[in-house]
């Protein structure tokens, strides 16, 4: 009599009475055609079997294989064998004893469920971090199945990180534990993409599979997604396995199922509470660090708790245009001279004006929108698709964040490989920024009105010389170093004195009011006007080249002059200057910039470059 149970292609022998000289066979016999077909197999005669695989030193005459299963799967072999047939009454009633074990197996099997689940349930609540309540769970699952190691993974943007693991001990794996996994290597990665589970005792002949664990011989492995509530794809993947081949009984699978379930209600828990705790950490941080200094790591923390993201950007609304204040996975410097008018900004939104001011989060996905002509229109092209990444993006999380009436700032969240990282559940945890940031918001303009106060010229309310001499500076450095090109013009009024000497002061007044108004009413996206003081303004044209200068220089000059005062009207004389062509550094060009203004008004003509 021997209990068999599969391995490597034929079957271990469990048990055996008397012992045997058998330790494995292969599954070609008559234990392998029951175990197959799943039913008993009585060969009478063995001398006419061409596949009897014979004991050593025992005489036999004839065989009864019958499978043993467990929750309707076959798990082993009860095998009998003895020097004469088997009566048919024995045949039947050792058919019934079988049945009577399987029955026992299956109770068993479901013991050990509950046992293991309880178990896993009450490490869940006591654990007080994510790591811990993983390192727990794949301590109980490996050894409870008796297998060899596990991983818990972690989506976060391009790569799965590992939340915990345990039994890995090899250097090449800890290397992979360290670094994660790329996207679309390995199984966890299958199993995202395709929310089912995954068995295998064959693991060499996956193509997604990982080449350190395909040049240790690793054959057997699970990967399953452990449920995220309104997640559009599992964020977490557990992973077991073990070197030597072995299969996955039903019993096995069911557990495991039932086991990634009850993890992902405990991990859910754990998350939220560690959003809170990070969101709370963000407020204590409001009263020690400088404000500036929080934009990069409310950044940072919003791409780390919120699912599904991997880069992100923050705009603040900073003198009635939005300007990029921290990005992650993009270049900031690059992009700090871009800005969004409010009607450029709520285009990229896409929801409407009042969705903003109520804080709504919308989701784009490259699968249903042309995420980066909706970013062109916006903003130059050339811009967004380099130091802004855009083509490059699959998923945009856009969160307005609203304050009394207006929105000071968007916090966009991206992923730059899956067009459906986002969900519910990424909605739900950006929602958990929108009162650290608006606070943050709110405190930052209330001392920025102090710095404005400096460099705000406070007739018109645009930006005086020294605000320019600032932005000029910031804007060349930028130019020199991505190579695009930069405009200035320097722009004196025609008019204004006669304005001034026959009306009055108090009209010269109104009349520097209406051309600032002009100059920001026709101002290009990403163009700058300055007032440099009594009737001389400037601009600067950030990625413009002589051409394109000229054109916006002549629209300010038309615009001017329809403004006229009691039959006085105004006009404009302007002097280009153009980085590189006309001069590499500040003084150079403003040097050509006035003096082809001067040369303008000796000339009597409005443009001169």
């Amino acid at each position: 009599v021997g209990v068999w149970v599969p391995q490597g292609g034929g079957f271990r022998r469990l048990a055996s009475r008397p012992p045997i000289g058998l330790d494995w066979i292969p599954g070609t016999g008559v234990v392998g055609r029951a175990f197959r077909e799943g039913r008993p197999i009585y060969i009478p005669d063995v001398r006419k079997e061409p596949a009897y695989i014979a004991p050593p030193g025992q005489e036999v005459l004839s065989e009864l294989a019958l499978p043993l299963f467990e929750q309707g799967d076959a798990v082993a072999v009860l095998n009998l064998e003895r020097p004469k047939p088997f009566l048919p009454e024995e045949v039947a009633g050792l058919r019934r004893f079988a049945q009577a074990v399987s029955l026992q197996l299956s109770r068993l099997a479901d013991l050990k469920e509950r046992r293991i689940l309880a178990e896993l349930a009450e490490g869940l609540a006591r654990a007080e971090t994510l790591e811990e309540a993983a390192e727990g769970a794949l301590a109980l699952l490996v050894t409870s199945l008796g297998l060899e190691s596990g991983t818990l993974w972690e989506v976060r943007g391009a790569r799965m990180q590992a939340l915990a693991s345990h039994g890995v001990r090899e250097a090449s794996l800890l290397r992979v534990l360290e670094e994660g996994l790329p996207f679309g290597v390995g199984l966890a990665w299958r199993v995202y993409e395709t929310g089912s589970p995954f068995f295998t005792a064959h693991y060499a002949e996956e193509s997604q599979g990982v080449a350190a664990l395909k040049a240790l011989g690793w054959r057997t492995f699970a990967a399953l997604p452990i449920p995220s509530q309104g997640a559009p794809r599992s964020r977490r993947v557990l992973v077991l396995g073990q070197r030597e081949e072995r299969p996955w009984p039903k019993a096995e699978v069911d557990l495991l199922l039932s086991a990634c379930r009850t993890l992902g209600l405990g991990l859910e828990r754990l998350t939220g509470r560690a959003r809170h705790q990070a969101v709370n950490r963000l407020f204590l941080d409001l009263l020690e660090k400088p404000l500036e200094a929080l934009y990069p790591e409310v950044l940072e923390v919003a791409v780390r708790h919120v699912p599904g993201a991997e880069a992100g950007s923050l705009l603040v609304l900073e003198g009635g245009v939005y300007r990029f204040r921290a990005a992650l996975g993009y270049d900031l410097e690059g992009l700090e001279g871009v800005t969004f008018g409010l009607e450029a900004q709520l285009l990229w939104y896409g929801r409407g004006k009042e969705e903003a001011l109520r804080g709504e989060p919308r989701v784009l996905s490259a699968a249903e929108h042309l995420i980066a002509e909706i970013g062109h229109q916006t903003a130059l092209p050339e811009v967004m698709d380099t130091a802004g990444r855009v083509r490059e993006i699959q998923a945009n999380l856009c969160l307005p964040i609203p304050y009394k009436g207006e929105v000071l700032a968007y916090l966009n969240l991206d992923n730059l490989h899956d067009p459906q990282a986002f969900g519910e559940d990424s909605l739900e945890a950006a929602r958990f920024f929108a009162a650290p940031l608006a606070t943050l918001l709110h405190e930052s303009r209330t001392r920025k009105l102090l710095l404005e106060a400096a460099l705000t010229d406070p007739l018109t309310g645009l930006p005086n010389r020294r605000a320019f001499e600032q932005a000029f500076l910031e804007e060349l450095k930028r130019a020199e170093r991505y190579g695009y090109p930069l405009s200035l013009a320097v722009l004196d009024l025609k008019g204004f004195k006669a304005v001034n000497d026959r009306l009055g002061h108090a009209v010269g007044d109104q009349a520097l009011m209406k051309v600032a108004e002009v100059l920001e009413k026709e101002r290009r996206n990403g163009d700058r006007p300055f007032r440099w003081g009594g009737d001389e303004f400037a601009v600067i044209f950030p990625h413009t080249g002589k051409e394109g200068a000229i054109k916006a220089a002549f629209r300010y000059a038309k615009a001017i002059a329809k403004l006229c005062f009691d039959g006085i009207c105004l006009g404009a004389n302007i002097g280009l200057a153009t980085f590189p062509e006309d001069g590499k550094t500040p003084d150079e060009l403003l040097s050509a910039a006035d003096t082809r203004m001067y040369q303008a008004k000796a000339q009597g003509v409005a443009v001169l470059a």
